[in-house]
């Protein structure tokens, strides 16, 4: 059976987000379940701790929890590295840099075990940065334009923090800027879309906001999103 998909709107492993980080790893099914963290959004900017507060958290919660220190292109297709990845219930990564995550993922033998992973039943997602790469386009923040993301959601973009944003606003530039199919997922911190295209269920303190040809609807904690989506 094919895994699950986290798409988590920022601010991960912080209080208020035990709730549905604790129902991720009831999902899994393993008792107790083998969590994976990698920090290579943060590569710039405190791998060690963005990885050891991961690790912290997630054993609170009773995973077994370890880190993945892939920072770059290089460690990305390193065989002997990613070799851990095999067997996790949930491979997590942490927020950062989206542009420096995108780039390091893109074409790495560390996605494809990914996507293995996925199709045997994990749970693969992240935070942030770690969720934005997650999508068919990704907005860059810096610029931004819009580009091709990993596609493990196929036919979703994800805007994170989104508790910072004007939904009606955010849907007018939307309309302007994406093409029509494309479903855009606004996500509050500490907040995120659980589940895959078609069948996700948001879990946390915050909303969702639901984006398509120029409308939004929000959702909150245990909502299901509709069928196109």
């Amino acid at each position: 059976m094919p895994g699950q998909i986290v798409l988590a709107g920022g601010e991960e492993f912080r209080l208020r987000c035990e709730e549905m980080d604790s129902f991720i790893l009831e999902a899994t099914g393993k008792r107790p379940a083998r969590v994976l963290v990698l920090p290579t959004a943060a590569a710039f900017s405190g791998p060690e701790k963005a990885a050891s507060d991961g690790v912290r958290h997630f054993a609170r919660l009773g995973a077994v929890a370890s880190e993945l220190m892939v920072l770059d292109q290089e460690q990305a297709s390193d065989e002997e590295l990613i070799k851990a990845v095999s067997g996790a219930s949930v491979i997590y990564f942490t927020g950062g840099s989206p542009d420096h995550l995108l780039e390091t993922l893109q074409g790495s033998k560390l996605l494809d075990c990914l996507q293995r992973e996925l199709n045997a039943g994990a749970i693969v997602g992240g935070s942030s940065a770690g969720a934005m790469v997650m999508g068919s386009m990704m907005r860059r923040p810096s610029s931004r334009e819009w580009v091709q993301g990993l596609g493990i959601a196929e036919g979703i973009a994800v805007l994170p923090h989104h508790e910072r944003s004007d939904p009606a606003r955010v849907a007018q530039e939307l309309a302007r800027t994406v093409p029509p199919e494309l479903k855009v997922l606004g996500i509050d911190a500490r907040t995120c879309c659980f589940g895959t295209p078609g069948s996700w269920r948001v879990l946390g303190p915050g909303r969702v906001i639901a984006y398509q040809n120029g409308s939004w609807t929000a959702f909150s904690s245990g909502q299901i999103l509709p069928q196109g989506f």
